[in-house]
């Protein structure tokens, strides 16, 4: 079994520019060494805009402001000794914490992300399919992988053949879909032409995105601590897809080559191999047992507040209280269902205070309780929904089955037929796949139109922090509805008014050109104070 991969080619010059400071230049996954913390950070941040990889990255824009390489071998096996007393012997695994690793994942396919982002105590950053046109052909294929399961029986030039189709129409619509933007909104006086048409270019990649599958690849940038990496570990390498435990060979190298003593169990059989096997045991009982419910999904609309605790606002005014009180948990619980409505709406008051931006947040207190929602939105908007890791996310196969978002100016654009045409050609293939008992790897020609059905549990401290951050006027419309949604089910359904109130950076506002308004505020901080 192998992965194809685009090459990528660098000078002599520029590979002796590039080793000090990456674990290998020819892999798909390599980690960051030997720089400062800051221009890993940058790196990555710089990464989510760009089409180019993070080596090239480095090499263009970078490379002149390096720090002197630094070594890295001081103390390393007195260290090394120390961590494998700790670590293996005594079985102290917050030791594991105390080291992190900058890592490239690039060439990932979107199933493979999914994977990747769903460790809470990790950070991630991905390309993005916003400011990122799929229309270019590195290694001259377009930008998607070709599951391993598929080449295998046979199916691999059938597979080709319906992708490259939806990358090509995918192509040839980027270009008239800007001009059907620019004909609906032109351009204002005052807008900076570079402004403008990256507005334009976004909104039409907001668009057509959909029509890409789930096969499609990304780059993503990953920092975590040999705890986090290890439990990533365990459960790619019990994943049922090949790609997954392929990058998960390939990341366990990588990561060996920086920090070792942290992933020593990984690939133990009776350590690491016992622990991704029983992952593996329990996901198939579970599914054999699921397999056996007889009932069929009825409709219902996109949200869904599914759970709900009606005293959830009572129970976050006891705990606001707790901190500046003497009086136990239970015996504040009390009073805060004693109050009035309006002594309660005080002591929240009191509480939030006065929020000047959203990124002003109470406390604790609001995370006494929460709401459970299940959502079926298409599966571009799930992408940028399932990286809030600090909730409970919990999604099911990708499938044609829940049918698929059409945007609006498709059908104006005259591409209404090229669309259905791809949406029909997926839902073919997928059919076909399954077909041939590849379940879980048929997910990959799914196009991103198509919805996806997920449960997101959530307290009212995180919930306050996802509806306001993806309700901002530049946010894309599906997630932007997603969230606007659950913020009224929290204010009408559950009757939490003032939380929901709390929440008073939730934009309702109804947005034709998302990113115009974010954009001019990064012209004006790039040009500074006008004189």
């Amino acid at each position: 079994m192998s992965l194809w991969f685009a090459p990528e080619a660098f000078t002599e010059e520029e590979r002796a520019v590039l080793a000090p400071h990456f674990t290998n230049l020819d892999q798909p996954v390599f980690a960051l060494v030997n720089l400062p913390e800051v221009t890993k950070g940058a790196l990555f941040a710089r990464y989510s805009r760009s089409a180019k990889s993070l080596r090239r990255l480095f090499v263009d824009e970078f490379a002149g402001h390096a720090a002197p390489v630094a070594r890295q071998d001081v103390g390393l096996d007195r260290a090394e000794k120390l961590y494998e007393r700790v670590f293996l012997e005594y079985g102290d695994d917050s030791v594991a914490q105390l080291g992190g690793v900058h890592l490239a994942c690039e060439q990932s396919s979107q199933i493979l992300a999914k994977v990747l982002e769903r460790g809470r105590l990790m950070a991630y950053l991905e390309q993005s399919t916003r400011y990122v046109p799929y229309d270019d052909r590195p290694g001259g294929r377009w930008r998607y992988a070709v599951p391993p399961e598929v080449e295998e029986a046979g199916l691999g030039a059938r597979f080709v053949e319906v992708i490259d189709d939806a990358f090509d129409t995918y192509a040839r619509w980027l270009g008239p879909m800007q001009d059907l933007y620019r004909r609906l909104f032109p351009q204002e006086a005052g807008d900076p032409d570079p402004v403008y048409r990256a507005t334009i270019r976004a909104k039409a990649c907001d668009t057509l995105r959909g029509l890409l599958p789930a096969a499609t690849r990304t780059n993503i940038g990953i920092y975590g601590t040999g705890q986090a990496y290890e439990q990533l570990l365990l459960r790619m390498r019990a994943n049922p897809l090949a790609e997954v435990r392929a990058y998960a060979d390939l990341m366990l190298a990588e990561l060996r080559t920086v920090i070792p003593a942290f992933l020593r169990r990984v690939d133990l059989p009776d350590r690491g191999g016992a622990w991704s096997a029983y992952l593996e045991q329990t996901r198939e009982a579970t599914a054999a047992v699921s397999g056996q419910l007889n009932a069929e999904p009825d409709p219902r609309p996109e949200v869904v507040l599914t759970d709900v605790d009606p005293e959830g606002e009572v129970k976050v005014v006891a705990a606001a209280l707790y901190e500046t009180s003497d009086l136990p948990d239970d015996r504040l619980l009390a009073l805060a269902r004693e109050m009035t409505e309006q002594e309660r709406a005080r002591v929240l008051e009191a509480y939030v205070g006065e929020r000047t931006n959203r990124r002003h947040k109470p406390g604790r207190a609001f995370e006494r309780t929460g709401y459970r929602f299940d959502v079926l939105c298409d599966y571009g908007a799930f992408r940028d929904l399932q990286r809030h890791r600090l909730l409970t996310i919990e999604w099911q196969a990708l499938t044609p089955a829940h049918g698929y978002e059409l945007p609006g100016e498709i059908e104006e654009a005259g591409a209404l037929p090229d669309w259905r045409r791809v949406m029909d050609a997926s839902a073919g293939l997928w059919s076909d796949l399954r077909a041939a008992g590849l379940g879980d790897a048929a997910q990959y020609a799914v196009s991103m139109a198509y919805k996806i059905r997920f449960v997101m549990q959530t307290n009212a401290r995180q919930a306050m922090h996802l509806i306001e951050l993806r309700t901002t006027p530049q946010g894309h419309p599906t997630y932007r509805r997603v969230a606007q949604e659950m913020h009224r089910l929290i204010e009408e359904q559950a009757g939490h008014r003032a939380l929901a109130a709390a929440m008073r950076f939730a934009d309702h506002s109804k947005v034709d050109l998302e990113r115009l308004q974010a954009e001019r505020r990064t012209d004006a901080k790039r040009r500074g104070p006008q004189t």
